[in-house]
């Protein structure tokens, strides 16, 4: 208990309490200074609270009090179980109920501050079943419950984003890495200046770059609207199939069918959906609601331990034992005599059953049905990303069969054409390797021939003197068409640069203007900053030494404040004793006898005490002289 109150005492004694207790004063405050204590503290934690209790009745304040304790789901300790005591105490501010209380509230504000100011955006509001009829009220509450899970979402992130985010010394090293990076980018944008600085007509230039990015950026944004459209598109399309499809079974099945039966099949599937409206879905829905009465019950209550937990485990199992007992004393008791009714009752529960399975088989091969259509598109989808070919039907498939047999039939025709072109090929290549052995035969014959006459060469010669002119000529025509190109090509460079340097001199007077006034603006804010340096060191050690003298008076306050509280304490002991002194000379002094035996100078007094007036050796009675003196 004592270090209970020692940590009380310590975390009321700093921020923001700052209420400055010591053990004595804080255990001699009274309930009402006690209760207004409980008060500010959950005002720290809820600013709702924050409130002067005088200004209100206990039983607000104590109701107040309760329902902020059972949002921060607060427990009592096991000295006060029962929960009317607890309250009891709470209303007439019992040291045994706040303290423990204050002990709890104190070790954990930061976390009870986050889970007051998360209830009020997460407490549930109830609304009766009987509201929610109305379509205005239910299309309020689902807005509701969606903005709360919004709110959930959003303060997930939140939390992440706090325990993800950077440090300032990490923010200062971006800082500086992107200043950096800036002083190389001016720079660099200087150097480019400087050399734009020279070519004619730069700012046209310029302006034409401008209009080529901002082209394209269009192109891009264009291409992504393509995109978007041509998913549109597909996505149409295949609405398109689907509904063909289903067209075309509905055609199929009105076809196929009588009115009889399609009379037959709408019965069936009235008579499914008024089962699943009228009995399965309201004994769902009951159920639902008594599980999420029974969990609204449980999260309301205050939070349980394992052993709170195991005390109602084995209640259950006293009920369970119980209900089972008062059954088959039940049935022992009531036995029925008639084993028709028994007979039918039980053909009837067990076709409720099969009826109920069936109709809970029939859901499920629904929605298994429903599952695989999905599955079916979604694979469609695929296969129309991946270009492939998609899901045909039979109409389709017979068209695309006549279609391959058509190209069967021509790759046929042009396989014989290219077995007959293959064989004119091979007689062709025979016919070349002849004409070549002929060549080279009237080549030796030549050869020899121009031997005989004595001009043997003389055909090579000729054919290679011509094969040369020829590779001249060419070569002539090609320089010929260089030179005039280049030359060409040198006075459109000449005209240009004249041009540029015609359009950029005005630019460049101008810059040279600019880079003056920023040099000026650069000196002045310098200066500027060197002014503000000063400044603000001149107002940091002012604020310093204020903080310094505000720190001293405020231990002078506090020392003075304890000087005040024992002279006080002396004073109202002084007094104490002076009218004990005033009782005792007023007994003493009195003429009334019974009056002055009271009196503690009396003889008779002091002999009934077991003292002797005049002994030299008697016990000294110092605390009683100082009274009488």
């Amino acid at each position: 208990m004592g270090d209970q109150m020692q940590f009380i005492v310590e975390k009321l004694n700093q921020e923001p309490f700052r209420k400055n207790y010591n053990l004595i004063s804080f255990d001699s405050l009274e309930s009402v200074q006690l209760l207004q204590l409980l008060n500010d503290v959950l005002g720290e934690i809820d600013p709702k609270h924050a409130v002067d209790i005088r200004e209100e009745l206990p039983e607000q304040t104590a109701k107040r009090m309760l329902s902020l304790l059972g949002i921060l789901k607060y427990k009592p300790p096991g000295n006060v179980s029962d929960l009317s005591a607890f309250r009891q105490g709470l209303v007439t501010g019992s040291k045994p109920v706040i303290h423990p209380l204050l002990h709890w509230l104190l070790q954990r504000t930061n976390e009870l501050k986050k889970r007051a100011y998360l209830a009020r955006f997460l407490v549930k509001l109830e609304v009766p079943a009987e509201f929610l009829q109305d379509d205005t009220v239910a299309d309020i509450n689902k807005q509701y419950e969606e903005l709360m899970e919004a709110f959930k979402n959003l303060h997930k992130e939140y939390e992440q984003l706090k325990i993800s985010g950077l440090s300032t010394a990490e923010i200062r090293r971006d800082i500086s890495a992107m200043e950096e990076e800036k002083d190389q980018l001016v720079k660099r944008v200087e150097r480019l200046k400087k050399r734009v600085e020279t070519v004619q007509n730069h700012q046209r230039m310029l302006e034409i770059a401008r209009q080529l990015r901002l082209e394209k950026e269009r192109e891009e944004s264009l291409a992504q609207q393509k995109q978007e459209q041509k998913s549109q598109l597909f996505h149409a399309e295949q609405r398109l199939q689907r509904a063909q499809l289903q067209l075309k079974e509905m055609q199929d099945a009105v076809a196929d069918s009588k009115p009889e039966s399609l009379m037959k099949k709408l019965e069936e599937e009235i008579n499914f959906n008024s089962y699943l409206v009228t009995e399965k879905m309201p004994r769902e829905l009951e159920s639902k609601k008594a599980s999420v009465y029974l969990l609204q019950k449980v999260v309301a209550e205050p939070a349980m331990t394992q052993s709170d937990l195991t005390a109602l485990q084995s209640e259950i199992n006293e009920v369970n034992a119980q209900m089972n007992q008062l059954t088959e004393k039940r049935m022992m008791k009531y036995e029925p005599t008639d084993s028709k009714f028994s007979m039918y009752r039980q053909q009837a529960s067990i076709i409720s059953r099969k009826k109920e399975a069936k109709a809970e088989e029939l859901q499920a091969a629904k929605e298994e049905m429903s599952r695989l259509e999905r599955q079916v598109q979604q694979r469609s989808s695929q296969a129309h990303e991946l270009e492939g070919s998609e899901i045909l039907t039979e109409d389709e498939l017979k068209q695309y069969v006549n279609k391959l047999r058509s190209k069967n039939t021509l790759y046929k025709k042009k396989r014989l054409e290219i077995a007959e072109i293959t064989a004119e090929y091979g007689i062709l290549q025979r016919t070349e390797e002849l004409l070549k052995q002929r060549h080279e035969a009237i080549q030796q014959q030549l050869q020899v021939i121009e031997e005989k006459k004595g001009i043997s060469g003389y055909s090579y010669t000729q054919e290679e003197l011509e094969r040369v002119s020829a590779v001249k000529s060419e070569m002539d025509e090609m320089k010929g068409q260089t030179l005039d190109n280049m030359s060409e090509m040198v006075k459109k460079l000449n005209a240009v640069v004249a041009e540029k340097k015609a359009s950029l001199a005005p630019v460049i007077k101008e810059l040279r203007q600019l880079r003056q006034k920023c040099q000026e603006l650069t000196q002045e804010c310098d200066e500027k900053k060197i002014q503000y340096d000063s400044c603000a060191a001149g107002l940091e050690s002012n604020r310093s030494a204020l903080e310094q003298e505000v720190k001293g008076l405020l231990e002078v306050c506090a020392q003075e404040e304890s000087s005040y509280r024992y002279i006080h304490c002396m004073k109202r002991t002084l007094e104490v004793q002076l009218q004990r002194a005033k009782e005792e000379m007023k007994a003493y002094v009195s003429p009334d006898p019974q009056e002055r035996r009271k009196a503690i100078r009396h003889p008779a007094l002091w002999n009934k005490m077991g003292l002797v007036c005049g002994n030299d050796n008697a016990v000294s009675l110092l605390g009683i002289k100082e009274l009488t003196e």
